[in-house]
């Protein structure tokens, strides 16, 4: 890995996601804040975290609080409840950023988010599960993944700066799950684990010297790079202007821009055959709608006897079927337009619409709660020097549930992350 470090990012745009106030929904608020103050008391009887009041009692619970219990403090209940009940899924994020409610003093984020991922399908009481359809609300069209929505959703996230993403991630600028070896983890740098994670998707599509090699969203350039390092020649295409600038100046730096043609191009653009297809983290990005084309398009470039292979986190089958049509905070704030699939539904599309067949799954989902977790950290850390590229207070509090939520996620098991290889069985053609 080049020693070079990333160049200035262009000027940092402030970005806060709105904040959702009540509105007016279908029931009158106060109604439904009274409702959804029941619910988390319910949920609190079935969860093992403790939600103090402002007058120093519990939500919920009955009994003395257990102190190695996590404690979620209440600070605001009337603007909580009023929150959860215009919008019960995306409120419980806008109001952690909002300030209504927080983790107690000595208890981590992600330790009072965890209880709530573990127990998501039995933490509401099986009979107000069967009103989720009154409260799910559908994904906004605009949020769509057609070619000119694909590429305002990618710009929403990854063009927030390179600076603010360099101020967290490690030295290779990897922003996706890192993978440890089977030692202890807390001696491993994640850089190592991070180029570790490179190797694996290369080897597992088979990546030599002599090959012309694809990649499907580039990041920062760190794969194609290694790649050609391999002596690969590769084609990397994004849709984010500043992260293929700062992976072209990495390329540069590396001394294998030779090998290396970075294109900020959709993936329904490309032309040419490959002997290699990688893709790390991109198939959430593009949309139940679209999946058919993604697998199809990584399919018709594919040369004979090539392997694809997608790096992809994932969610049980139950789960997807459950939440495909739901509209979440993670939506809304962080990755518009984004998706998270289950291994079977990746498999099914592939069987209905490409010669493409599952050849192999490496899941390690547990790697990316660690990785979660350092980047939150190191987020926390540098604060004073991100909030000096212009991002403020809300953007912090947003991030820091973000990465706290998905952390928590992983380490529950509720989220998965898996390296797939898809090959045609041989003798098979397109």
């Amino acid at each position: 890995m080049s020693d070079t470090p990333p160049a200035p990012a262009t000027t940092a745009r402030r970005s806060t996601p709105a904040v959702v106030r009540p509105g007016r929904p279908c029931l009158p608020l106060g109604l439904r804040a009274a409702l959804a103050r029941r619910v988390l008391a319910s949920v609190a009887r079935r969860v093992p975290v403790d939600l103090e009041l402002p007058d120093g009692s519990t939500l919920g619970t009955h009994h003395p609080s257990d102190r190695s219990r996590p404690v979620l403090q209440v600070v605001r209940p009337a603007a909580l409840f009023e929150r959860l009940g215009h919008q019960p899924k995306i409120g419980i994020g806008e109001a952690y950023v909002a300030g209504d409610w927080r983790a107690a003093p000595g208890t981590d984020l992600a330790d009072v988010l965890l209880p709530f991922a573990e127990r998501l399908a039995t933490a509401v009481p099986p009979g107000l599960q069967r009103l989720r359809r009154l409260v799910d609300r559908p994904i906004p069209a605009v949020q769509r993944n057609s070619p000119a929505g694909a590429r305002r959703n990618v710009e929403a996230h990854y063009d927030l700066s390179n600076d603010l993403f360099a101020a967290f991630l490690d030295d290779t600028l990897s922003y996706s799950s890192a993978l440890f070896d089977d030692g202890p983890w807390s001696g491993q740098s994640l850089e190592e684990a991070q180029l570790r994670k490179v190797d694996a998707i290369l080897d597992l599509a088979g990546v030599e010297a002599g090959m012309r090699v694809l990649e499907v969203g580039t990041g920062w350039g760190t794969l194609a790079i290694e790649a050609a390092r391999r002596g690969a020649r590769v084609v990397t295409v994004t849709l984010s202007g500043e992260q293929a600038a700062l992976a072209e100046e990495r390329a540069i730096a590396a001394g294998v821009d030779h090998l290396v043609e970075i294109r900020l191009q959709d993936y329904r653009e490309l032309e040419g055959s490959f002997d290699a297809i990688v893709s790390v983290e991109m198939i959430e990005s593009v949309g139940e709608e679209y999946w058919p084309a993604f697998l199809e398009t990584l399919d018709e470039h594919l040369s004979p006897g090539g392997a694809v292979a997608i790096q992809a986190i994932l969610m049980s089958h139950d789960r997807f079927l459950a939440t495909r049509r739901s509209y979440g905070w993670v939506q809304k704030h962080i990755f518009p337009g984004g998706l998270i699939p289950s291994l079977r539904a990746v498999e099914d599309v592939a069987q209905r619409h490409t010669g493409l067949r599952l050849a192999g799954v490496h899941t390690f989902g547990a790697h990316y709660a660690e990785t979660l977790r350092r980047w939150r950290h190191r987020f926390q850390e540098r604060w004073p020097e991100i909030s000096r590229l212009g991002f403020d207070e809300e953007f912090r509090r947003t991030w820091e549930f973000y990465l706290a939520y998905c952390e928590a996620g992983f380490a529950a098991g509720y989220l998965d992350v898996a390296q797939i290889c898809l090959r045609r069985p041989t003798g098979a053609t397109r």
